[in-house]
């Protein structure tokens, strides 16, 4: 009924958002000549209708061409393995330069992959890049069965083996504890092709320290009200029919409601930007909102299993996680470096959630392990923003190639 729901809404708002849209181009020509303030206004009113809703699909990631060396690059995105729930995505690089292969692996969260553009777009500079592309819930069919915790795990562990010996491997927030998972599995099997290198950045190795506001919400309730509460069934028009799974437009919504004045003022700003011909910070708003209002179901059993296992009970810093019936050990890693990176301002995985992961990987040698607190940063900032590209990814950059 929960999707069922969200799904009739939608129905009933579209035909106002195409009739703003059909009103908005009418007007558009003459708003954009910057006449009367009233047809401005109006332009604006009606774009804000037509924008009023959530998008399912994913945005490009709007990467055309990269800076490497001393030239530009074109760069082309190609599928190297598709699973059901995810793709290994390439962004090729038109250059004959040999560089390091980095997996980026992207949280499987309420948001799509597109989300890391801008790690990514840094990382092509020196390095040969690909992506966890992870596919919308909604549209995988029964037919692909489940996907929790250790199908996670079979994934990474299927890119990497199809990138092969001397790949990187570089995660952000969530997956950080199921790329530790990977790497551990990995090597307790004596795997030819284990990550030379693994970062992982500010993510919720160990949520017991520090916890944050999104930490105790995972544990003021037990499972079972999550499975009763926040689980939906897939409608009939979709591919993933019948499938349950956490809908992207509630964790849009747990979000938007945790900091909803900074939203309504930021549409504020959009409307007041729109209606005075202020293009370019209208065009800013438009851009994160646009990625923001894009949203990905989560496949019930990789949620349900993601706050318990990670959030509630910290199986992998308990050393009581378990893949595939047999007991994790993170201390058997001994060929693949690790660098943690977290930010001081950060208060979705706080200080010491991810530096925990040097005391799991006790096998390693210490010239094997570094990690780095950027100063004057959140979440965000460890992997987007200016601090990102200036003081980080030198350091990551050197860990790779330290280790290549």
């Amino acid at each position: 009924m929960l999707y069922a729901a969200y799904q009739a809404q939608s129905d009933l708002i579209n035909p106002a958002r195409m009739m703003a849209q059909a009103a908005l181009t009418a007007l558009g020509a003459k708003a954009m000549m910057g006449q009367a303030v009233d047809i401005r206004a109006a332009a604006a009113a009606y774009e804000m209708i037509a924008r009023a809703g959530l998008t399912h699909e994913r945005p490009s990631y709007e990467i055309d061409s990269v800076r490497t060396g001393n030239h530009d690059a074109a760069v082309t995105e190609e599928v190297a393995l598709s699973l059901p729930f995810g793709s290994l995505l390439r962004f090729r690089k038109d250059t004959n330069a040999v560089q390091a292969k980095v997996l980026v692996v992207a949280p499987m969260s309420g948001h799509f992959a597109t989300l890391l553009r801008n790690t990514v777009a840094t990382l092509l500079r020196d390095h040969d890049v690909y992506i966890t592309d992870w596919h919308n819930a909604r549209d995988v069919s029964l037919e692909a069965g489940a996907f929790g915790y250790d199908d996670y795990v079979d994934t990474l562990i299927s890119f990497i083996e199809k990138l092969g010996p001397d790949t990187h491997v570089v995660a952000v927030c969530q997956p950080c504890v199921q790329v530790l998972t990977a790497a551990a599995v990995m090597a307790q099997a004596g795997s030819p092709v284990q990550p030379r290198s693994m970062t992982l950045m500010a993510g919720p190795v160990d949520t017991r320290i520090n916890p944050t506001a999104v930490n105790k919400l995972a544990n003021d309730k037990p499972i079972e009200w999550f499975r009763k509460n926040l689980i939906a069934t897939v409608p009939s028009r979709y591919p993933g029919a019948g499938r349950k799974v956490y809908p992207g437009f509630i964790q849009l919504g747990a979000f938007l409601a945790m900091n909803m004045q900074r939203h309504v003022n930021a549409h504020i700003d959009l409307f007041t930007h729109l209606a005075t011909g202020e293009t370019e910070s209208a065009a800013t708003i438009k851009k994160f909102y646009d990625e923001y209002f894009a949203v990905l179901d989560l496949p019930a059993e990789f949620y349900l299993e993601t706050v318990q296992w990670i959030f509630q009970e910290a199986r992998l810093a308990a050393r009581t996680l378990t893949y595939r019936g047999e007991k994790v050990d993170c201390s058997a890693i001994r060929k693949t470096a690790l660098l943690t990176v977290e930010g001081e301002r950060d208060d979705i995985c706080a200080l010491g959630q991810t530096s925990a992961a040097h005391d799991l990987c006790s096998g390693l040698k210490p010239f094997r392990k570094r990690h780095h607190m950027q100063a004057g940063v959140g979440h965000y900032g460890v992997f987007s923003g200016r601090k990102w590209d200036g003081q980080i990814y030198p350091i990551v950059r050197n860990m790779i190639l330290a280790n290549s």
